[in-house]
This record gives C-alpha cells, sequence and structure tokens, in this order.
C-alpha cells in the first residue's frame, strides 16, 4: 500500500502527543548529523533540554535551521511470504528554527512540556543550579507534513 499524506490537524496532533523520540537533523561542516532527542509540544513548537555544550550545541550556534521526525506507533507487519512483509507507521517531518531559551521561567516552561508529555505528574520543581546549567531548546515549527503507511481503518 502506497504512503498516504496526512492533513487531518487532529492525527497530527496524536502522532506529536503519542510519540517518545524526535529526531533533529542538522548540518555540520557540509555533512548531516542527526541526533534523537526527548521532547515536549506545546503551543506549535518542540521543546528539548540538552547539556549546554558538546557538538549539537557548536553547531545550532553556527545554524539554527533543523528538520525533524518524529513517529508513533511503528510496526513491522508480518507475512507467510517474504514479499508481503511491509510497515504500519504514522510520521512526520517538520522544519523549524531553534532559538536558545535563556529566561529561568521559559526554562522551566519547556522542561514542564518534556515532563508532561513523558506522562511525569507534575506540578515539577527544578533546582535552580540546575536549572541555569540545562540548555533548553525550542523548535518554532514552521512547517510539518504527516505520512501514513499501513491501513489504519
Amino acid at each position: 500500500m502506497p504512503p498516504k499524506a496526512i492533513t487531518d490537524p487532529t492525527i497530527l496532533a496524536e502522532i506529536f502527543a503519542s510519540a517518545e523520540v524526535c529526531r533533529i537533523a542538522m548540518v555540520d561542516h557540509g555533512e548531516p548529523y542527526l541526533v534523537p532527542m526527548n521532547f515536549g509540544f506545546l503551543d506549535n513548537a518542540l521543546y528539548f533540554h540538552s547539556s549546554a555544550t558538546g557538538r549539537k550545541i557548536e553547531i545550532l550556534k553556527k545554524s539554527n535551521r533543523v528538520c525533524f521526525e518524529i513517529e508513533s506507533r511503528a510496526e513491522i507487519v508480518k507475512h507467510a511470504e517474504p514479499c508481503h512483509w511491509g510497515t504500519k507507521a504514522r510520521s512526520l517531518i517538520g522544519y523549524g528554527h531553534v532559538e536558545f531559551i535563556t529566561d529561568p521561567a521559559q526554562k522551566a516552561r519547556g522542561l514542564d512540556a518534556i515532563m508532561a508529555h513523558h506522562g511525569a505528574p507534575g506540578p515539577y520543581q527544578y533546582d535552580e543550579r540546575q536549572l541555569r546549567a540545562v540548555a533548553v531548546l525550542r523548535i518554532a515549527i514552521e512547517s510539518v507534513t504527516g505520512k501514513q503507511l499501513g491501513n489504519w481503518d
């Protein structure tokens, strides 16, 4: 079955809500660089936490343009005949730019989104020193498309 575009905002929101990992693609000296990240989704933006140093941070300081990929409920559909195997999955690919959040209240808001996304019960409290040390990144989503493989009816 060929891939099917997902345009229904409700299904797109379900994919954001049910996925656990977001992969962020960027370019480092002309070479692609991809990292899997835990994330939170809030107000049409993705939030991530990171060490304040490292390759990813250095790349993003040079160019904050990114592509991201999220998949939800992916599974291999097995069959007795090899050529009839398939995949059932829903995924999103989007583009945006990364913002480094520096305001402590906004950092806490981003971390809250990540914690809530992964099911941690709130309210959340953050040590002031740790809040200063962690990098909180926000991807302002500029565009997103969805794709569905397999039969979801």
